[in-house]
C-alpha cells in the first residue's frame, strides 16, 4: 500500500511545480511559498482534526518534538529555495534537480539511520546523481 501513496505524492509533487510557476509570475518568492505554507497548514489540521487525530499531541515526546520542529525547519528551507529555483529556472530543469534530494535521502538514511544499503539501491541513487549532473551540465 505504501507505494500508492508514494504514486500519489508524487503526481501531487508533480502538479505542484506546474502550478507553482504559473502561480510566481510576477510575485515574490517568499511571499509565494508563505501563501503556500498557510493553505497546507489549513488542509494538514483540517484532517487532524476532522479524523479527531489531535488527542495524539500530548503523546509527543520532547524528542519527537524536537526532530519535529527541525524537520519542519528544513521542509520549509526547501519550499524557499524551491520557490526561488522555479521563479529563475525551468520547471523541466528545476523538479528534477529538486528530486536529488531522494539520492541524498538513501545516503542519509544509511549514514544517520544505519539502514541497509543494497547493490540496487546504491545503483539507482548513482543513476539519480548521474541524471542531475546531466540536467545541470
Amino acid at each position: 500500500m505504501w507505494w500508492i501513496y508514494a504514486l500519489l505524492s508524487a503526481l501531487f509533487a508533480s502538479l505542484t511545480a506546474i502550478f507553482a510557476k504559473i502561480g510566481i509570475t510576477n510575485v515574490n518568492s517568499n511571499l509565494a511559498t508563505a501563501i503556500r505554507t498557510i493553505i497546507i497548514l489549513i488542509i494538514a489540521w483540517g484532517i487532524v482534526l476532522a479524523r479527531g487525530e489531535a488527542k495524539g499531541l500530548s503523546t509527543l515526546s520532547k524528542h519527537n518534538l524536537i526532530f519535529l520542529v527541525i524537520s519542519g525547519i528544513a521542509t520549509g528551507l526547501s519550499w524557499i529555495f524551491y520557490f526561488k529555483a522555479l521563479q529563475i529556472g525551468k520547471v523541466s530543469q528545476v523538479a528534477p534537480v529538486d528530486k536529488l534530494s531522494v539520492a541524498l535521502t538513501i545516503v542519509l538514511s544509511v549514514v544517520f539511520l544505519g539502514e541497509a544499503l543494497t547493490i540496487k539501491t546504491a545503483i539507482g541513487a548513482l543513476l539519480i546523481i548521474a541524471g542531475t549532473a546531466v540536467m545541470i551540465f
